[in-house]
């Protein structure tokens, strides 16, 4: 499970040092890929592999489906750490989520996310205020 916000740079060659309490998690592999509200999702390459058999499970006749598949697809990334747990971002992916050198990455349960810092910042300013009804939708009182 990912958990916590780090406040990271990139070097000038679109890498980052993967905070070290989530090396192990991705040491034989990772993903990194298109996500929504503009920022990348960094997966384990078995969560990818699942995400993407659901993926594949919705009937591609449906543009919805077709269309997530390819977003999902197209700009991925597969690495692996180097020996020091830096990650290489694509030039296509830090143009999609407007990164520079400054990154925020935070924790999303089964993912990584990797977000323009002021981007994170107004991402959560305006979810705060729905964050407590949540509750009410994902876990309904019978």
């Amino acid at each position: 499970m990912f958990l916590g916000t780090f406040a990271l740079k990139l070097d000038e060659k679109g890498r980052f040092f993967l905070p070290p309490k989530f090396r192990d998690a991705f040491k034989d592999g990772l993903v990194v890929t298109r996500s929504q509200d503009r920022c990348l999702a960094v997966f384990t390459t078995g969560a990818f592999e699942a995400r993407a058999k659901t993926a594949l499970s919705a009937a591609d006749t449906r543009a919805a489906a077709r269309n997530y598949q390819r977003m999902l697809a197209s700009g991925a990334s597969d690495d692996v750490p180097d020996k020091q747990g830096r990650v290489s971002i694509p030039q296509i992916l830090r143009n999609y989520a407007s990164l520079d050198r400054d990154i925020v990455v935070s924790g999303a349960l089964d993912r990584l996310e990797v977000w323009q810092p002021e981007a994170f910042e107004r991402y959560t300013t305006e979810n705060e205020p729905s964050f407590a009804k949540a509750d009410e939708v994902i876990f309904p009182q019978e």
